[in-house]
């Protein structure tokens, strides 16, 4: 049965080429998750979907499915944001390879899909990376079942502020006396204000990177993320 969406609101993460004159699209759209689409003819000089799918941009996608992939009929600008650059278009990338890694095809999350929306104007208008980035990243693992444990210990315990936990991505905080080597250890504040989304402590920031870093990783199941390989000296990440 071919399936047909009018206007969807959607944002391009990635194209690649397809044959001679055509692309794939990898679209994050609000009411039907992540889609393959086929944009057939869309690398021709006069495409009128040439200069369209772009990342980071709001569209409006039009497309007939029957199969896993789609048939791309139209696409059109819904809006715009100041174009992000530098590090915020590094993190923009980053955003986008997250959502490709870890987000099933065919799986509507329509909070996500808001989320990354406001992930991309923050971005746009130059607000602090880290605060975006992590409160991105708690909220993919939330929409993926994957919540992380941060106001209550792994016995259901009220994080103490001036506690420190060891984390296990598979239990949650465990308090702790000391330090243990080789292992996540992080402070009870720490957890409260990842909570609370609030990264103005340096230390939180500091210990929410590693944190979101190691809570991602156990999700990638060993997949490399390239962003993170090509900003590695980009502290945010």
């Amino acid at each position: 049965m071919k399936k047909r969406a009018e206007n969807e609101a959607g944002y391009v993460l990635h194209t690649y080429p397809y044959k001679e004159t055509s692309l794939i699209a990898e679209v994050f759209t609000r009411r039907f998750g992540r889609v393959a689409l086929l944009a057939r003819g869309a690398r021709r000089p006069r495409s009128a979907m040439r200069g369209v799918l772009l990342s980071f941009h709001p569209l409006r996608l039009t497309w007939s499915a029957s199969a896993e992939l789609g048939n791309l009929i139209g696409a059109e600008w819904a809006g715009a944001l100041q174009p992000l650059a530098g590090q915020g278009l590094m993190c923009g990338f980053y955003l986008n390879e997250l959502l490709l890694r870890l987000l099933p095809r065919d799986d509507p999350h329509e909070r996500l899909f808001d989320a990354y929306a406001e992930s991309l104007q923050q971005l746009s208008r130059g607000e602090p990376s880290p605060a975006v980035l992590r409160g991105f990243e708690k909220r993919l693992l939330g929409e993926l079942g994957y919540a992380p444990l941060l106001e209550r210990d792994s016995a259901d315990r009220p994080i103490d502020p001036a506690g420190l936990y060891v984390y296990e991505p598979d239990r949650g905080p465990l308090p702790v006396n000391g330090t243990r080597s080789g292992e996540l250890v992080v402070h009870g504040r720490t957890l409260l204000d990842v909570a609370a989304d609030d990264y103005s402590r340096p230390e939180t920031r500091e210990e929410a990177r590693a944190l979101m870093r190691a809570l991602i990783g156990e999700r990638l199941h060993g997949q490399v993320l390239h962003t993170r390989t090509v900003l590695r000296d980009l502290n945010d990440l």
